[in-house]
């Protein structure tokens, strides 16, 4: 079981993208499957961190503050203004160009964390960013959409908050409750929980694609497009923002990474959930929640042999 675990969270975006591709051509059988159902999903995913979420890691934010300040203002500073000016630079469609942004104003993905140790980054910085990026996600994340969307779209900050609080923060909290109180239970699940997570977002993926692929095949490309610089800008100018603070290269890495990959299936879900109006908007986040992970196992491979 471990080996299959194992082989699972190593080639996740093998999964994924299959997943995208299959509902792509063959969308029917998911297409029933509400677009709702995302969001105790991606809460499973965000338990399973809660999980994973140890004192030491909270530690690490008080005790190097600069560095965590310097990680958390670059990631919500660049990914919403690139996704903005991509946006405009590409005359994306209104409901193509509100998920790029929601994809721009999310906090730092979980596999991030994964990313860094492969890349030999500074691991305790990447924990500590993604933790400080989630907490702050329910403040920030509304704000940024509102003042960067908010001039096509009517944005309702106050729901968008309380998505993130029920989707994102609850579920953390209620997995460093029960690792607390279940150690035992905590230590065995936990070596499941990358495999687990791999094959939810696929499933989440795939729940999307099969919603969205008659406007995916006349939109796509653009969209892929837009995903792509979107994501190399925020891996490029996350390592030029930490080298031109003094940082070293370990932690150039991990800000790097913790910028470039987004929390993009929290995207799909708070577009789902506040703006099913415009289903084109999910799209962004489906494609890259596929196309970080390639991406970052390649940055992975650079920066591990960069000195």
């Amino acid at each position: 079981m471990k080996r299959i675990c194992d082989f699972i969270s190593g080639n996740m975006a093998l999964i994924v993208l299959a997943a995208a591709v299959a509902a792509l051509i063959f969308p029917a059988p998911l297409a029933s499957v509400e677009m709702k159902t995302i969001n105790p999903l991606l809460g499973v995913i965000m338990f399973g961190m809660g999980l994973t979420l140890k004192t030491d890691d909270f530690r690490t934010v008080l005790s190097r503050p600069k560095d965590i300040l310097i990680g958390c203002v670059a990631q919500f500073l660049i990914m919403p203004g690139i996704a903005w000016l991509l946006a405009k630079a590409l005359a994306l469609p209104q409901e193509a160009a509100l998920g790029i942004i929601l994809v721009g104003c999310c906090p730092g993905g979980t596999a991030s964390n994964v990313i860094t140790y492969l890349a030999k980054g500074d691991i305790a910085l990447s924990v500590g960013m993604t933790a400080t990026s989630t907490l702050l996600a329910p403040l920030l994340t509304p704000l940024l959409v509102w003042l960067l969307a908010g001039t096509f779209v009517e944005i309702d900050i106050t729901g968008i908050f309380l998505s993130i609080v029920y989707i994102v923060i609850t579920p953390i909290i209620a997995g460093i409750i029960i690792q607390k109180r279940a150690p035992i239970f905590t230590r065995r699940v936990t070596a499941y929980l990358p495999a687990f997570s791999s094959l939810t977002i696929a499933f989440v993926v795939a729940i999307i694609v099969s919603h969205t692929s008659g406007k995916l095949l006349t939109s796509g490309v653009s969209i892929l497009v837009a995903v792509v610089l979107h994501n190399l800008s925020g891996l490029i100018l996350g390592y030029t923002a930490a080298r031109l603070m003094g940082l070293p290269h370990s932690k150039r890495t991990a800000i790097s990474i913790e910028v470039g990959m987004q929390n993009s299936g929290l995207a799909s879900s708070l577009a789902a959930t506040h703006f099913a109006a415009h289903p084109l908007a999910a799209v962004p986040g489906a494609i890259f929640s596929v196309w970080h992970n390639i991406s970052g196992a390649i940055a992975a491979k650079y920066f591990s042999k960069k000195k």
